[in-house]
């Protein structure tokens, strides 16, 4: 019998591939209101300057999306298209193991599993800022879901 995460991963892995064909205003409302609420603390500490005046590229190889994100002092901006500095690029279950910290990010960035293009420094400062946030400053409940799919997702990777 599959466990809630182990159900919530298989019920994702079915219906993350749609996500791509989700009009990309409603993508970019939900991406920028979520990493915002998300990020609200390292935001408004600053943590995130090193994006301002600069693109990041995000790829999700296997769902076929990217999203260009910047800070601005609105916060977190999330655009279609724009001239990106670096690219950082994986599969959405890599990155499900980098945010639950159930991978060691450098791990991933060796084995090549998550990829970093153009401004390796601004990519590497970037990896070592997602490295560095607090699940503190998570709010509880989006912290022990991560963890928990991360977890399922661990396991189901080692079998």
């Amino acid at each position: 019998m599959l466990s809630p995460a182990g159900l919530l991963l298989r019920g994702a892995s079915r219906c993350l591939p749609l996500s791509r064909h989700v009009p990309f205003v409603i993508q970019r409302l939900a991406l920028q209101q979520g990493l915002n609420r998300l990020f609200a603390v390292p935001v408004a500490d600053g943590a995130f300057d090193i994006l301002r005046d600069r693109w990041l590229c995000l790829k999700v190889r296997d769902l076929q999306l990217q999203w260009f994100l910047t800070c601005t002092d609105a916060g977190l901006q999330v655009a279609a298209r724009a001239p990106a500095q670096v690219s950082i690029s994986g599969n959405w279950s890599d990155f499900l193991l980098l945010a639950s910290r159930q991978e060691d990010p450098d791990t991933l960035f060796f084995r090549r599993r998550l990829v970093i293009e153009g401004d390796t420094e601004l990519g590497l400062a970037i990896k070592n800022l997602l490295d560095s946030l607090d699940p503190d400053d998570l709010p509880p409940w989006f912290w022990t879901v991560l963890q928990r799919l991360g977890q399922e997702q661990k396991l189901r990777a080692a079998s």
